[in-house]
């Protein structure tokens, strides 16, 4: 049954944090299944070269989709403050501005992206051989776009009302969609790389149209044309709070740039589509912790804006144990089944002898990492946009971008590996840092009544 907004402030915690994690987690392991499966089925029908095509191209489709998702994430936390104290009309004007904001945008990025589409893939790395296949995905990919950005937008704004089952479904649909077409358009039709575009953008279309049907018909948001009117001061509000979420995202984007033309020049081909793999499951593995951040950020959201601060510690505490209880867990299935999780992406006898020890280095750190999400997923709670925006950019913009600029000048490959854990451990403790103080002088305080 779906958690309605007011019981987000009164439910026990525990089981609140059920309730809004596991559909959470369950749709972006479908989602992480439908990249996962995706990479596999270029790799072993197309080739490594492909999977090294497509590591070029998605950072660059999400850097643009991700205006949604930032956009959405922004207005959620004044949705889940608003709903909190009582506030509706302000959800409602929220939401039409952010469904407004996120077409402009997304529809601007796509026809850049179209007129300058060799460019921009130069730019994230498409070099030497990569570059054919990689034109062949971008394009028909790209169209598919603006659907992603309004999908995007519009689950978090799902969550936020207290309807996590939903949100959920929301991510099944294109990753049951986007396999059978895969194979339908790959393995039958043969349409090799052009065949997974589409696959990849039908899929996108059939997300949005169920995103479409749910605030019609099930949502509690009945906004308005006049919500539609872009609010100077809800405009900025959200662009403040989703400025930190397409932060992180531009500085991932800057990080895929350096990443593969660094794997390049020092390992060619070869290395960007290890790394492809290597982020494959990034993605995929850590599905049940990015489940928890995203369960943690509305019940934070509504009860920092209903001014019940124990509640909020409580949700922080119990958020990171269940996190760093599952991200070690991972840890454990990475360390030992590496070998065999490779072996399925590909048939490359060097891609297959050179992957394992990487994932395992890449992924050394991920016990501890619940912290830095959790730590900056408050902030973003909490509307504190500046420390949220910091805290979120640690792991990558402060420390991983340097680190892998640096390091491999002196370490070759392994120097890009080592890079991840170094950077985690970081930021990790940085975040831990502000967080724990935020809680003590902040949250404690405030409902002591001081």
């Amino acid at each position: 049954m779906a958690v309605s907004s007011t019981e987000l402030g009164t439910l026990d915690i525990k089981k609140l944090l059920i309730k809004q994690s596991v559909p959470a987690s369950i749709g972006i392991l479908f989602m992480s299944i439908n990249i996962l499966i995706d990479t596999i089925f270029v790799g072993q029908w197309i080739g490594a070269l492909a999977i090294a095509a497509v590591s070029v191209v998605l950072p660059i489709t999400f850097l643009i989709s991700s205006l949604g998702m930032a956009l959405g994430i922004g207005g959620s936390s004044i949705i889940s403050r608003a709903l909190g104290a009582n506030n509706k009309e302000k959800a409602l004007h929220t939401f039409g501005n952010q469904i407004m904001l996120t077409l402009s945008l997304a529809l601007v990025s796509v026809i850049v992206g179209l007129f300058f589409s060799d460019e921009v893939l130069l730019l994230f790395g498409a070099n030497g051989a990569i570059m054919l296949p990689a034109r062949e995905f971008f394009i028909p990919v790209l169209y598919g776009v603006p659907f992603l950005a309004l999908s995007m937008m519009g689950n978090t704004v799902i969550r936020a009302e207290g309807k996590p089952k939903f949100a959920m479904i929301a991510m099944i649909i294109p990753a049951f969609s986007n396999i059978i077409l895969d194979v339908v358009f790959i393995k039958f039709f043969n349409l090799g790389m052009f065949g997974a575009a589409l696959a990849t953008s039908i899929s996108y279309f059939m997300c949005f149209v169920f995103i479409l049907w749910f605030f019609i018909y099930k949502s509690e948001l009945r906004f308005q044309l006049k919500h539609l009117i872009l609010n100077n001061k809800i405009v900025s509000e959200i662009a403040s709070l989703g400025f930190v979420t397409f932060s992180r995202q531009g500085v991932v984007a800057i990080l895929s740039i350096i990443l593969n033309h660094t794997l390049f020049v020092h390992g060619g081909e070869d290395s960007v589509a290890i790394y492809g793999i290597i982020s494959r499951m990034l993605m995929f593995a850590l599905f049940p912790i990015l489940g928890v951040t995203q369960g943690f950020l509305p019940i934070a959201g509504y009860n920092y804006g209903a001014k019940q601060y124990s509640r909020v510690n409580k949700t922080i505490t119990t958020s990171i144990k269940w996190a760093a209880f599952l991200a070690t867990v991972i840890f454990i299935v990475i360390l030992i089944f590496s070998e065999p999780i490779v072996a399925v992406f590909t048939k490359d006898a060097k891609i297959i002898s050179e992957t394992p020890n990487a994932l395992r280095i890449v992924f050394a750190a991920s016990p501890i990492i619940a912290i830095q999400l959790i730590g900056a997923a408050y902030f973003q709670a909490a509307g504190k946009a500046i420390p949220a925006l910091l805290l979120t950019l640690t792991k990558q913009g402060f420390f991983l971008i340097p680190l892998v600029l640096v390091l491999p000048n002196y370490y070759g490959i392994f120097g890009v590996w080592i890079s991840f854990p170094i950077a985690d451990i970081l930021s990790t403790l940085v975040t831990a840092f502000f967080l724990r103080k935020e809680m003590k002088q902040k949250l404690t305080l405030a409902q002591d009544g001081i």
